[in-house]
Formats: structure tokens, C-alpha cells, sequence
């Protein structure tokens, strides 16, 4: 078999195959960072039907959060919004640090002119 044989099949395995996903899982996080900008999910290794279901997934659960959170009391805890589908190549949302008491003072200072 010749090197391009080769190359040619392994382009044309499916997105799912454990070839493709082993490479996926091999890439650098400054190149899913990269990909992640490019934004071009009609480019990506998923067929345009598994993107399709993931939009409808997604949308889904934003419609159901959105109907639990209009039939939820005042008081009542607030359910946390869905993620969406995880995509090939991009990496779950990292949480947002939480800023603490002495911190928020700091910055409260800072925007109204106490700092120096």
C-alpha cells in the first residue's frame, strides 16, 4: 500500500472513528483555541445531521430551562442554565472566577477614585 493509499483512507474515516478522535485528543489547546475562532462547524468532523442535533439538543434544553425558570417561585433557588453540546474540537467553558469580599472592596475603591 502506498503512503497516499494510506492518507487517503484515514481522510475519509468517519468522524467517529477511533483515528479521528485519538487525533482530535492529541491536539494542542492552542490549536482547539484556533479552530474554536474559526467557527466554520460546516468544515468540522461531524456530518451536517449530527450538527443539526446538537443545535436541536441545545435548543431544547434552553427551552426547558427557560419554561422551569418562568414557573419557579420568587424565592425559590434558581436552576443553573444548560451547557451547550459539547462540539469536536471544543473545550467545555471554564468557570469564571468568583470575586471575594476584600477584592470587591479593592475594585469598588478603585472605580470610584479611593485608590491611588
Amino acid at each position: 500500500m502506498s503512503w497516499r493509499r494510506l492518507r487517503v483512507l484515514i481522510e475519509y474515516l468517519p468522524p467517529e472513528s477511533a483515528t479521528w478522535t485519538a487525533l482530535r485528543n492529541e491536539l494542542p489547546d492552542e490549536e482547539l483555541a484556533r479552530q474554536a475562532e474559526k467557527g466554520e462547524p460546516e468544515k468540522g468532523r461531524w456530518s451536517q445531521t449530527e450538527q443539526l442535533l446538537a443545535a436541536i439538543s441545545d435548543r431544547l434544553a434552553s427551552f426547558q430551562y427557560v419554561y422551569s425558570c418562568s414557573h419557579i417561585e420568587s424565592k425559590a433557588k434558581w436552576p443553573t442554565p444548560p451547557e451547550p453540546m459539547r462540539r469536536p474540537g471544543a473545550k467545555p467553558k471554564k468557570a469564571k472566577p468568583k470575586l471575594l469580599g476584600n477584592r470587591a472592596d479593592e475594585l469598588f475603591q478603585l472605580i470610584n477614585g479611593g485608590a491611588a
